[in-house]
């Protein structure tokens, strides 16, 4: 197993055969602040040419920090270059623009498994930046609310609404961060998001500590706030993260369609570690998918699950060659009475064969182990038809309360059970 080499470490600690390093910055490199190249606080201004002043200014020097301090800068989208990190200092909000056709114009982007030739770049855009350093106490906001509004305007009132598509309207990212290495981000809040928060795509050696996803508890549906979503990266690191959006929370990403596992531009998903974070909210806690097509060597730990969500999530297409593969939930804290703990089974959204057969895919070698506390249903195990072989999954030192306890299982599907109790009884229960 290929062990992390970040640059520039402070400590590390392994888990098993995983090893990840914390990071730190050079504390000598230079720091200016947005207040020295002209932002202003003010809702009504928008500093995007004056951050990328300081971003363009530290770049052409060597490098350095652009330090955003307290107060509310609003700004459009930013481009980062090698060498130049970002604090947000405590009580400093950097805050999108909603006018996203002046502030955001259109480029070419990766975004749900594809590059997308004019579309929406996300308030922090790094391409290349080795390096990274994002940190602080402050604030990334979406200002997100009359974006979602729009979004279920416009779908209400399109006549076929199951293909209204999340590309629909323009809708900003708070961080795109592509073709990286050894980037930190610590510290920050990723708060009302337009679309996905944080969105990795090709990176490695990243590692993504004690921070926040928020979407306020009054909305019902903000439209694909993922909090983290994992694109065709390797060697992740998740920990001490806080989750409450309304889509997936974490998800692991890559490509789709029956050509998936030639397309260059989409390599694995491997070695992402999720660690002591707490999952509130969300669709479901870590998810597997929607566009994926190759994703191993996935380790949730030492995990709480307080929300009606599904805790592991597995989407299956029928039109992808899928492989799921060394896949562990340990010592996860269950602490609701809805939600569902595994979800394994076809998700057919946007589904596209391109006139080909069906193709086969795998899901092996996935082990549950020391879950407890109580929630709403075990969940259910089931592929795709006569396409996809479910191999060597297990539960193990299992010990929960669930309302809906039967575990549904397809025909053919290899499931085992070691020391599971649910409500008190061993299962599955003797015949």
């Amino acid at each position: 197993m290929r062990l992390l080499r970040l640059l520039l470490l402070h400590s590390s600690f392994v888990i098993g055969h995983w090893s990840f390093c914390a990071v730190r910055g050079a504390a000598s490199a230079p720091r200016l602040s947005i207040l020295d190249t002209g932002a202003i606080a003010a809702a009504t201004t928008v500093n995007t040419a004056a951050i990328q002043s300081a971003i363009d200014r530290l770049a052409s020097s060597g490098g350095g920090t652009v330090v955003i301090p307290r107060g509310i800068f609003v700004s459009g989208a930013l481009d980062f270059r090698p060498g130049v990190n970002l604090h947000l200092e405590k009580d400093a909000v950097l805050r999108a623009s909603t006018d996203l056709a002046s502030d955001f114009p259109p480029r070419r982007t990766r975004i749900e498994g594809h590059f997308e030739e004019s579309f929406t770049p996300a308030l922090l855009n790094a391409d290349g930046c080795d390096g990274l350093r994002i940190t602080g106490e402050g604030t990334l906001d979406g200002a997100g609310r009359p974006i979602w509004d729009l979004f279920w305007k416009l779908r209400k009132a399109a006549p076929d609404k199951a293909n209204f598509k999340n590309l629909a309207i323009p809708r900003a990212r708070l961080a795109l961060i592509e073709n990286s290495r050894d980037v930190l981000i610590e510290g920050v809040t990723f708060n009302d998001s337009q679309f996905w928060n944080l969105h990795l795509y090709r990176c490695r050696d990243v590692l993504v500590k004690n921070a926040r996803f928020i979407v306020p508890d009054d909305y019902k549906q903000a439209p694909s706030t993922d909090g983290i979503d994992v694109d065709s990266c390797q060697d992740v690191g998740v920990d001490d993260w806080f989750f409450s959006v309304t889509d997936e929370c974490i998800a692991m990403k890559g490509t789709k369609g029956p050509f998936a596992l030639e397309d260059k531009h989409s390599p694995p998903v491997e070695r992402v570690r999720v660690t002591r974070c707490v999952f509130k909210r969300g669709h479901a806690a870590v998810t597997l998918g929607s566009e994926a097509t190759v994703v191993r060597d996935l380790l949730v730990r030492d995990c709480r699950v307080a929300g009606a969500m599904v805790v592991a999530n597995f989407k299956l297409r029928p039109d992808t060659p899928q492989r799921y593969e060394n896949i562990r939930y340990q010592d996860i804290t269950l602490e609701s009475t809805e939600g569902a703990f595994v979800s394994m089974q076809p998700w057919t959204q946007y589904l596209d064969l391109k006139g080909l057969a069906p193709p086969r895919s795998v899901v092996r070698d996935v082990t549950f182990s020391g879950l407890r506390g109580r929630f709403g249903s075990f969940g259910v195990v089931s592929g795709n038809p006569g396409q996809t072989e479910i191999m060597a999954v297990r539960f193990k030192d299992v010990d929960v309360n669930f309302v809906r306890p039967k575990l549904g299982v397809w025909a053919g599907s290899e499931v085992y059970f070691d020391h599971v109790n649910v409500n008190g009884s061993p299962y599955p229960p003797t015949p």
